[in-house]
């Protein structure tokens, strides 16, 4: 079975049209797009007009960005979440993506940390019951933010939930970034594997204020034993860049992309 390769549309410098185009041409098939890349009064038309410039570029559309948040208890709010979610996943249909990538959601006062998992948990089964399932769209949860970095956590809602539709999108830096020391990530890539549904590789240094993004092979991270954990769980996904560096004119993810080709 092939590699295959894309990139996030996040961070990248230039319009949507450029980062089509840089994608195309250094040899990346995949792209992750956002939910705000689909925009005006009728976006069913939109997301058509830009499948026909991701078309254009030969490339395809893996996953789409959601931005919920699903820490929210209120029975109105659950519902105009998992109904807004549930317009996304049509969007993302349109641009043919089956995988949503989730996030968490926000701390608030109205939902305590010990029901945080609750709260996600009840958000991602209603998506299930509602339209998960019946179209086979995959949810992958993000460990991003502050609610979902915690890979026990991430685990433990994985688990609550149940579904082959719910899984992590795991990010190779974000538990780092969040200041788990470099043992505790490398654990977290084990027991996560065998759920992940969609990935970012992802590389840097530090964490909090003190985070740097780097090219793929260039920070702390041991990516090397992501993706080891990842091939090991028979991850069939595609392998997903982001870049979070200094340099904004594509280089930084040029020498990610040849890092993947090197290692992947």
């Amino acid at each position: 079975m092939s590699v295959k390769i894309g990139m996030i549309h996040y961070n990248f410098a230039g319009t949507i049209d450029d980062f089509f185009k840089y994608c195309s041409e250094t040899g990346f098939e995949y792209v992750e797009l956002q939910a705000g890349s689909v925009s005006g009064d009728n976006h069913e038309q939109a997301a058509e007009e830009l499948r026909k410039r991701v078309d254009y570029w030969n490339l395809k559309v893996n996953a789409f960005a959601v931005g919920n948040d699903f820490v929210v208890s209120d029975p109105e709010t659950v519902k105009a979440q998992v109904d807004r979610t549930e317009q996304i996943a049509g969007l993302a249909e349109i641009l043919g993506a089956k995988t949503l990538r989730m996030e968490g959601g926000s701390p608030k006062d109205s939902v305590p940390e010990t029901q945080w998992v609750e709260a996600m948990a009840n958000c991602l089964q209603r998506c299930v019951d509602q339209f998960a399932e019946r179209d086979q769209v995959k949810l992958a949860v993000d460990n991003h933010g502050v609610v979902t970095n915690d890979g026990d956590l991430m685990l433990e809602l994985i688990e609550k939930v149940n579904s082959p539709w719910v899984g992590s999108c795991l990010d190779t830096m974000n538990y780092r970034w969040f200041g788990h020391d470099l043992e505790t990530v490398g654990r977290y890539y084990e027991m996560l594997a065998p759920y992940v549904l969609h990935m970012h590789l992802k590389d840097g240094r530090g964490s909090r204020g003190n985070y740097q993004g780097e090219a793929l092979g260039e920070g702390e991270i041991d990516l090397q034993k992501a993706v080891d954990c990842l091939k090991g769980a028979d991850y069939d996904g595609v392998w997903t860049c982001e870049y979070e560096g200094r340099e904004n004119d594509g280089t930084g993810q040029t020498r990610s992309y040849n890092w993947m080709i090197n290692h992947l």
